[in-house]
C-alpha cells in the first residue's frame, strides 16, 4: 500500500500544472518587433547555456549510477589524476559558449538600444523615410500614467493607443520618484526619472489590447499603477483620437497639479486640449508659478553661476516637498527642539571648551 506522503507528492504535480495554466507567457509570445528580438535573445542565450548544462547534469547522473558501490564491474583507479583530452574538452566548450554569448550580447546591446531609432518594422519590412512615427510623451505620476500626444494635441490617463506597424517614439519622465515603464508585448522596460528624459523606440505589429504597468516599486499605490495599451489599425487609431477629443476636457497647469497629487486606482481620463509646453514644464519641474526650470538652472551652472544675484533664485529652486502642504517640524528643527544651525548644544552633549572651538575654527 502506497505511503500517504508518496501519494501527496504525486498528487501535487497535477495541481502545479493547473496553477501554471493561468500564467501569461506574453514575454515569450510578444506582439512587437523589439520585444520579439528580445525574446529571441533570451531563447538563444538559454540554448547556448544548455549545451553545457545538459551534458553536465547527464554525466552527473551517469557517474552516480555507474560508480555506485554495488557495481563491482566499474573500473577503480585511485591513482588517476590527469587527462589532456578531458581537460581540453572541459575548458574549450565553456570558452566557446562564453565567446558566443559575448558576441551576441555585444551586438544585441547596440541593436536593441532603446534610444536607437527603429530600422525595421519586422524581419521582412524596413522602416522608410515616408513612415511618420507617432510621438508619445509619458509622465509617471503617483500612481498613474499620463500620456501626451503632441502631434494631436490630446492627452490621456491610464490608457494609450498606437497604430499597428507604425514606429512609436516614446519620451519619458516622472513627476516625483523614479519609476519604470513596461509593456511586455511591446518592448523592454525603460526607467523614468524626475527632471530627466529617457527614450524608447518600439512598434506594435498585431492588433489587440495589451497590459502596461510600472515595474519599479514606487510606493503605496504601485501595484495598481497599470494601464491599457491598444494596438489599432489606422482607422481605429483615428477613431480613438476622435473619441478622446469628443469626450475629453482641458488639461492646463492647474488641472495637472491636481492630477499630480498621489492617488491609486485612477480611472481612465481623456483631455481634448493640452496647454502648450506642459510636458516640457513637467520635465523641467517648473509647472507651478514662480519655479525656475531645470534647463535654466543648468544653463546658469554651465555659464559658471549667476553671482551674488543668484540668492534671489533660492525660492525658485525649491522643488522638494512640493506635495506637502505643511512642512514637518523635523524638516526645520531637530528633535531636541533647538533651531537648526543654532549655537545651542544638542541635549546630552556638553559644550566644548572655548579653546577647542577656537582651534576648530582655525583648522576649518
Amino acid at each position: 500500500m502506497p505511503k500517504p506522503f508518496s501519494l501527496a507528492r504525486v498528487s501535487i504535480f497535477p495541481l502545479m500544472l493547473v496553477l501554471l495554466s493561468g500564467c501569461n507567457m506574453v514575454v515569450m509570445s510578444p506582439s512587437g518587433d523589439i520585444a520579439t528580438q528580445q525574446r529571441d535573445l533570451i531563447v538563444i542565450s538559454t540554448i547556448l547555456m544548455l549545451i553545457i548544462i545538459v551534458p553536465v547534469l547527464a554525466m552527473t547522473l551517469y557517474f552516480a549510477w555507474h560508480y555506485r558501490q554495488s557495481n563491482t564491474a566499474a573500473k577503480y583507479d585511485p591513482e588517476w589524476h590527469h587527462s589532456t583530452g578531458l581537460e581540453v574538452a572541459i575548458w574549450s566548450a565553456p570558452l566557446a559558449i562564453i565567446i558566443a554569448l559575448g558576441a551576441i550580447t555585444w551586438v544585441s546591446t547596440h541593436k536593441l538600444d532603446p534610444y536607437r531609432p527603429l530600422e525595421r518594422l519586422d524581419a521582412a519590412r524596413p522602416v522608410t523615410e515616408a513612415m511618420k512615427p507617432v510621438t508619445v510623451e509619458v509622465v509617471a505620476l503617483d500612481w498613474k500614467w499620463l500620456f501626451f500626444y503632441p502631434d494631436y494635441g490630446i492627452a490621456t490617463v491610464n490608457e494609450m493607443a498606437a497604430p499597428v506597424d507604425v514606429p512609436i517614439n516614446f519620451k519619458l519622465t516622472a513627476s516625483s520618484v523614479m519609476n519604470s515603464f513596461y509593456v511586455p508585448a511591446l518592448a523592454g522596460m525603460i526607467y523614468t526619472m524626475p527632471g530627466m528624459e529617457t527614450k524608447l523606440h518600439a512598434v506594435i505589429n498585431e492588433q489587440g489590447e495589451y497590459e502596461g504597468l510600472s515595474s519599479n516599486y514606487s510606493g503605496d499605490g504601485f501595484s495598481h499603477m497599470r494601464f491599457k495599451f491598444h494596438g489599432l489599425d489606422q482607422a481605429g487609431f483615428e477613431a480613438w483620437v476622435a473619441r478622446v477629443r469628443q469626450n475629453g476636457t482641458a488639461l492646463n497647469r492647474d488641472t495637472y497639479l491636481k492630477l499630480e497629487k498621489p492617488s491609486a486606482r485612477e480611472p481612465v481620463r481623456y483631455y481634448a486640449t493640452v496647454d502648450d509646453g506642459l510636458y516640457e514644464a513637467v520635465l523641467n519641474m517648473c509647472v507651478r508659478d514662480g519655479q525656475m526650470c531645470m534647463k535654466d538652472m543648468m544653463h546658469i551652472d554651465m555659464m559658471g553661476g549667476a553671482g551674488k544675484e543668484s540668492h534671489g533664485n533660492k525660492a525658485k529652486l525649491q522643488h522638494d516637498n512640493r506635495h506637502a502642504e505643511d512642512a514637518a517640524p523635523a524638516a526645520t528643527f531637530p528633535e531636541t527642539g533647538n533651531p537648526a544651525r543654532s549655537d545651542e548644544p544638542a541635549e546630552g552633549v556638553e559644550e566644548a571648551p572655548a579653546t577647542m572651538n577656537h582651534d576648530a575654527h582655525q583648522s576649518h
